[in-house]
């Protein structure tokens, strides 16, 4: 058999394949858009709901404080939200946000940081938060560590950190101007909203309109087969953990402007409520599938149902206790939805 006949023997056989796959992969798509579509819709009228509870069990839900309030905490872990979207779509974790977040607030109030003015601090925020992301990144990609156990040890290491460094005690900013950004309005509303709906709008086109957000998902969905295409896979995990550690940058420059202080239980369980908004959203927690505009409404969803508990004078662990139910529900109701979407 000649070279050029065993090639066309190979080949017939790829094309074949080739063109059978395109097909299932349009209807793959369209499966998981339709099933993206009802999980928002879904989201939608659980906000509806809860609004009409929040109205009907306190008399100050509407009130503009109120609303204020619940928008610049849902800013916050919004932001955090920004990031786990990328790192779980990837298929990975990271449990160390909200360590992050402390040690990011802690070293850029120390009396040192604070004499470089508004810019050294905020400076000292995006190069710390984004070096534990990239830390991270590395022993994951690079070391072949799973994610779980690398953030679960970044938890510890980076919040005794900034213990360490503070003492265990808060610090007071006293730096002009930076506690404006948390007090500053523009047409009524919040600049940390502002701030949150830009670092949205940057991630949603980096996901959705760019090779690097294909190759996220590429990453999630089978890393081998990433891998054989050609994608650097170790630098798409690196890239996205870095991610989250700029924003996690972002939600402790927020988080400190809105108390005027670094403290290291800033950010205290928020990896929780960071990972439950992006599941409630509809991100796979295996990775390859995920949104940005279901991670926000999962994100304003958990905020208000804190809210509400918080007019109502509920406990702290019914709040916690809520917060585990609606994992489970998500992913329970997630996992249904993959079922219905693959017959």
């Amino acid at each position: 058999m000649t070279e050029q006949s065993r090639t066309d023997t190979v080949s017939a056989p790829e094309s074949r394949l080739t063109a059978d796959a395109a097909p299932r992969t349009r209807i793959a798509r369209a499966r998981f858009s339709g099933v993206n579509q009802r999980q928002i819709l879904g989201l939608l009228a659980v906000l509806a709901i809860l609004v009409v509870v929040g109205s009907t069990t306190t008399d100050n839900f509407f009130e503009v404080s109120n609303l204020m309030l619940l928008l610049s905490q849902a800013s916050i872990i919004g932001v955090l939200s920004v990031g786990m979207t990328f790192v779980i779509i990837s298929g990975g974790i990271d449990l160390s946000v909200g360590a992050i977040i402390a040690l990011a607030s802690v070293w850029a109030t120390t009396g040192a940081t604070q004499d470089f003015g508004l810019w050294g601090m905020l400076f000292t925020a995006v190069v710390v938060a984004a070096a534990c992301g990239l830390i991270n990144g590395v022993l994951i990609a690079y070391g072949g560590l799973v994610s779980l156990i690398v953030t679960i040890a970044g938890l510890a290491s980076y919040r005794g950190m900034a213990t360490l460094i503070s003492g265990g005690q808060p610090q007071v900013v006293q730096v002009d101007g930076f506690g404006a950004i948390a007090t500053t309005e523009l047409l009524g509303i919040p600049l940390l909203v502002y701030m949150f709906a830009a670092t949205v709008l940057v991630g949603w086109l980096l996901l959705n309109r760019t090779t690097f957000g294909r190759h996220v998902f590429a990453v999630g969905g089978n890393a081998e087969a990433a891998r054989l295409a050609g994608i650097d896979v170790r630098r798409i995990r690196t890239t996205v953990f870095v991610l989250s550690g700029l924003c996690c940058a972002i939600a402790a420059i927020m988080l400190t402007a809105r108390t005027a202080t670094g403290a290291s239980t800033h950010g205290n369980l928020y990896e929780l409520d960071a990972i439950a908004a992006v599941i409630l959203g509809g991100t796979l927690l295996s990775g390859g599938r995920g949104t940005l505009i279901g991670s926000v409404l999962g994100v304003v969803v958990f905020t208000t149902v804190n809210n509400i508990f918080v007019l109502n004078n509920l406990s702290t662990p019914i709040q916690q206790i809520a917060k585990g139910v609606i994992i489970v529900i998500a992913v329970l109701l997630q996992r249904r939805a993959n079922r219905a979407s693959a017959t």
